[in-house]
């Protein structure tokens, strides 16, 4: 399946709760997965951390988060249905955001370092999760996507953070004025 990119209305929907998990849950997850790591071997630079069912079209509250967000060679992803935010605490950071629907555009996005999450896992236990650092703004990135809210949201009109990958895999700032901000595939035909 392909993933769907901005300005695709449908990241801009709020999903629907999946309550009972059934063979169709289970194959919309099996999805997921298979197109994160597909995406991510059409992108050598670039590491799949998870992804939420919308991206791919999918009305539906479910997320998958890479088991280990560091080691691309570690290809197992946990998925969590209906997830969402208890508490955030902590301080509030800014760090370098991408998204597999914003393509080649990163931000530096301000969040929580802690996060606790409800939700389901994939054989519908219930579990409580505590996240703090890189997990904590992974899970909140998602939960975004089921609430049709995308990390260039957080950062609209701040000139300073936005960037743009280059074809080696760097980092480079990005003029706002010019190459965001009126930008019709970033952000559809929003005004600023």
């Amino acid at each position: 399946m392909k993933i769907i990119t901005t300005p695709d209305p449908r990241l801009r929907t709020k999903s629907r709760k999946v309550n009972k998990i059934t063979e169709e849950t289970q194959e919309i997850i099996a999805e997921m997965r298979k197109a994160s790591l597909d995406w991510e071997k059409e992108h050598p630079y670039e590491l799949s951390a998870a992804m939420a069912a919308p991206q791919l079209g999918f009305n539906r509250r479910i997320i998958i988060i890479r088991d280990d967000l560091d080691d691309k060679k570690n290809t197992n992803f946990t998925a969590f249905i209906d997830p969402e935010v208890i508490k955030t605490e902590g301080k509030i950071e800014k760090d370098y955001e991408g998204c597999l629907s914003v393509p080649f555009v990163y931000g530096l996005v301000e969040r929580p370092t802690k996060v606790k999450i409800k939700a389901m896992l994939e054989d519908g236990t219930p579990v409580r999760i505590k996240a703090e650092g890189s997990l904590a703004r992974t899970f909140l990135h998602e939960i975004d996507h089921l609430d049709g809210i995308l990390f260039i949201d957080h950062i609209k009109g701040k000139k300073d953070a936005f960037f743009l990958m280059n074809e080696k895999g760097d980092l480079e700032p990005v003029d706002y004025d010019t190459k965001i901000k009126n930008n019709a595939e970033l952000w559809g035909d929003e005004d600023d």
